[in-house]
């Protein structure tokens, strides 16, 4: 699998407020979305979330995001040490997604850019 990048997940109680500042920090500009409930604000390589307790505390559980060439082989490699596949792979917005829980308990979320049908 090619992991071209991973993003940290930071959960906020003001997500305007978070966002100045992780600008501030990183240089580069929020990119806004609805995950649910949830808003969701991509800064630099973090992920700000903020919304309803009883959806952020599912969220909390996945320790990062991780970007990938290709969803299906992630699933092959995660598959082939033993990880368990939570979720997805299920398409998004912005390509497809898979949760993953691996040998040693830790949870990952696995994105890329393709859309479905895309080679």
């Amino acid at each position: 699998m090619d992991i071209l990048g991973t993003s940290l997940r930071v959960c906020v109680g003001d997500l305007s407020a978070a966002i100045g500042v992780y600008e501030r920090l990183t240089g580069a500009e929020a990119i806004r979305f609805q995950r649910g409930g949830v808003s969701v604000a991509a800064v630099g390589p973090f992920f700000l979330m903020s919304g309803p307790e009883a959806e952020l505390s599912v969220l909390r559980k996945i320790t990062a995001t991780i970007a990938v060439k290709d969803v299906d082989d992630a699933v092959a490699d995660l598959t082939a040490v033993g990880a368990d596949i939570i979720a997805g792979p299920l398409p998004t917005p912005i390509g497809r997604n898979l949760v993953a829980r691996h040998p040693d308990g830790s949870v990952f979320e696995y994105v890329d850019r393709k859309q479905d049908g895309e080679a």
